[in-house]
C-alpha cells in the first residue's frame, strides 16, 4: 500500500478522500490555488502546496505543476477526485510516465468513455442499449437538421467531449434547431476545448439512473447497484437516492449486467459509473460512463457498507476485490442533498462570499461531507457546491423524514444556499411518490413556490443571526473581541432579523 498520496482536488471531495487516507495510515498531500490558501482541505492535509493563481486553468488544471509537486514531496500516487483532471487521459498517462500511480482507470478507458461518440460506438459493439442517435460528431448544422428530422422532435444536441449539461440543447421543433446547434458548438468549445457535437433522440420524461461499478486489475468486475439522479437543474444533479423508487427487480438485474458488460468492454479498472436513461416502460438506454468517483458516491456507501475510496486505493495498489457480486446487497435507503452556495429564486445563481456562521446537522445515520467551515470564504472561481448532506433510513419514508430533520438543523449565514429548496423538494407530491423524472425541477420552478419554503428560509436566517449574536455576546463576556456579526456591519441583531424576515409575519 502507498505511504503518501497527493489529492489533486479541492473542497469537500478532497477532504473526504483524505479522511479515508488517514484511516489507512497514509500521509496526505493537498494542493491549493492562491484563492484556497485558507481552505478546509488545506487545513486537513499533512502537507499542502500552492500550485498557482485562483483560475483553475493556472492551478488545479496544471498537470505539470501537480506532478512536479508529487515528485518533489515523495507522493507515490495521485487521487484526482472528480472534476478538474479526473477524466483527463493525458494526465493519467503523464502520471504513469512519471512513475506515479494514477488512482483511476488507464488513459485508454478515459479517452474512449470521455469521447461520447466513441463510447456509443464501443457500447453498441458490447450490445449495450443506446438512445437512437448519431455515432459521430456532425460539423454542418443543416446536415444535422436532416438527421434530426428522421428521429422526430424533440431531439438533444450534445457535446461529444462534454458533461455536466454544458454544450447540451433540447430542441422541440425544426425552427429552433440551427440556432441551438451553433450555440451548443460554441459552448462545448469554450467548456472543453472541443466543439464537436452529435444528435440523439430526446427520451421523454425519463429517469436518470446510474450504476456504480468496481473493477480490479485481475479481471473481477462488480456493480454496487443503482442511484436515481433525476432531480436536476440545468442538467446537473441536486438530489440523489438509492434504491431507485420505481425500478423493478428484473430491470435492476438487467441494468447491473449491462453496466458490468460496459466496464469490461473498455477493460475498466477502478471505480466508475455507467449512466442510463430509464423510461416509463422500464426500457433503459446507455447515456455515458463516468471514469471517476461520482459526487453522489456516499449513498452507495450507505446502503452497501463499502468504502469506495478505500477500494479505489486497494485496486490501484494491485489488490483483488474482497467480495463477489453475490456478496453485495442493498440495505435500507439513502438520500443525498447537495448543498450549494446558490439562490434557487434567482435561477440558481451562484452566491459566493464569506460564511459568517455555520451549524451542520448530526445524529444517527447523518453524514455531512463538507468543504467549508464558519468564517470560510466561498470563492467565485469554482463550482459553488460547499457540502453534501447524506442520510440513511430503514426504508425510503424513514430516509426522507431523517433528511428533512437534518435539513432543519443546517444553518448557514453570510451566503445564500439551497437548503430551504431541498425541503420543498422533499415535501413535493411528485418526489414523495417517487415517480419524478429529469423535468421535475423545471416543472416545480414553474409552480407557485410553497409558503413553507419562504418561511423556512426566513427562519433559517433568523436562527443564524440569533446564533451569531449569542456567540458574540458569549465571546465578549469572556473578554474576547467580536470578529464578526452585528457590530461589524453597523447593525444590531434585531434590524438584521427584520431584514431576514423581509417584514413578513412568520
Amino acid at each position: 500500500m502507498f505511504k503518501k498520496v497527493l489529492v489533486a482536488n479541492r473542497g469537500e471531495i478532497a477532504v473526504r478522500i483524505m479522511r479515508t487516507l488517514k484511516e489507512m495510515g497514509i500521509s496526505t498531500v493537498a494542493i491549493y490555488s492562491e484563492a484556497d490558501r485558507r481552505a478546509f482541505h488545506v487545513r486537513v492535509a499533512d502537507e499542502a502546496y500552492c500550485v498557482g493563481p485562483a483560475a483553475s486553468s493556472e492551478s488545479y488544471l496544471r498537470a505539470d505543476k501537480i506532478i512536479e509537486v508529487a515528485k518533489s514531496c515523495g507522493a507515490e500516487a495521485i487521487h484526482p477526485g472528480y472534476g478538474f483532471l479526473s477524466e483527463n487521459s493525458a494526465f493519467s498517462q503523464s502520471c504513469k510516465e512519471a512513475g506515479i500511480v494514477f488512482i483511476g482507470p488507464q488513459a485508454y478507458a478515459i479517452e474512449m468513455m470521455g469521447e461520447k461518440t466513441k463510447a456509443r460506438t464501443l457500447m453498441e459493439k458490447a450490445d449495450v442499449p443506446l438512445v437512437p442517435g448519431t455515432k459521430e460528431a456532425i460539423e454542418d448544422s443543416l446536415v444535422a437538421l436532416d438527421i434530426a428530422k428522421t428521429m422526430n422532435f424533440p431531439v438533444l444536441i450534445k457535446a461529444a467531449a462534454g458533461g455536466g449539461g454544458k454544450g447540451m440543447r433540447r430542441v422541440n421543433e425544426e425552427g429552433e434547431f440551427v440556432a441551438a446547434f451553433e450555440g451548443a458548438k460554441r459552448e462545448a468549445l469554450n467548456a472543453f476545448g472541443n466543439g464537436d457535437v452529435y444528435v440523439e433522440k430526446y427520451v421523454l420524461n425519463p429517469k436518470h439512473v446510474e450504476f456504480q461499478v468496481l473493477a480490479d486489475t485481475h479481471g473481477n468486475v462488480v456493480h454496487l447497484f443503482e442511484r436515481d439522479c433525476s432531480v436536476q437543474r440545468r442538467h446537473q444533479k441536486i438530489i440523489e437516492e438509492t434504491p431507485c423508487p420505481t425500478l423493478l427487480p428484473e430491470t435492476r438485474k438487467r441494468m447491473g449486467e449491462v453496466a458490468i458488460a460496459a466496464a469490461k468492454a473498455v477493460d475498466y479498472v477502478g471505480a466508475g459509473t455507467v449512466e442510463f436513461l430509464l423510461d416509463v416502460n422500464q426500457d433503459f438506454y446507455f447515456l455515458e460512463m463516468n471514469t471517476r468517483l461520482q459526487v453522489e458516491h456516499p449513498i452507495t456507501e450507505m446502503v452497501t457498507g463499502i468504502d469506495l475510496v478505500r477500494w479505489q486505493l486497494k485496486i490501484a495498489a494491485g489488490e483483488k476485490l474482497g467480495f463477489t457480486q453475490e456478496d453485495l446487497v442493498q440495505r435500507g435507503h439513502s438520500i443525498e442533498c447537495r448543498i450549494y452556495a446558490e439562490d434557487p429564486d434567482n435561477n440558481f445563481a451562484p452566491s459566493p462570499g464569506k460564511i459568517t456562521f455555520l451549524s451542520t446537522p448530526s445524529g444517527p445515520w447523518v453524514r455531512d461531507d463538507s468543504g467549508v467551515y464558519s468564517t470560510a470564504t466561498v470563492p467565485v472561481h469554482y463550482d459553488p457546491m460547499i457540502a453534501k448532506l447524506i442520510v440513511w433510513g430503514e426504508d425510503r419514508e424513514h430516509a426522507m423524514q431523517r433528511m428533512d430533520r437534518a435539513l432543519c438543523e443546517y444553518v448557514v449565514s453570510g451566503i445564500t444556499t439551497n437548503v430551504g429548496f431541498h425541503r420543498e423538494v422533499l415535501a413535493h407530491p411528485s418526489f414523495i411518490d417517487g415517480k419524478y423524472n429529469t423535468e421535475f425541477v423545471p416543472d416545480m420552478m414553474k409552480e407557485n413556490r410553497p409558503e413553507k419554503g419562504d418561511n423556512f428560509d426566513a427562519l433559517t436566517e433568523l436562527a443564524a443571526v440569533l446564533a451569531q449574536h449569542m456567540a458574540d455576546e458569549k465571546l465578549l463576556s469572556e473578554g474576547g473581541a467580536k470578529t464578526s456579526g452585528p457590530k461589524k456591519t453597523g447593525q444590531n441583531p434585531w434590524k438584521q432579523i427584520s431584514r431576514a424576515m423581509n417584514l413578513r409575519r412568520i
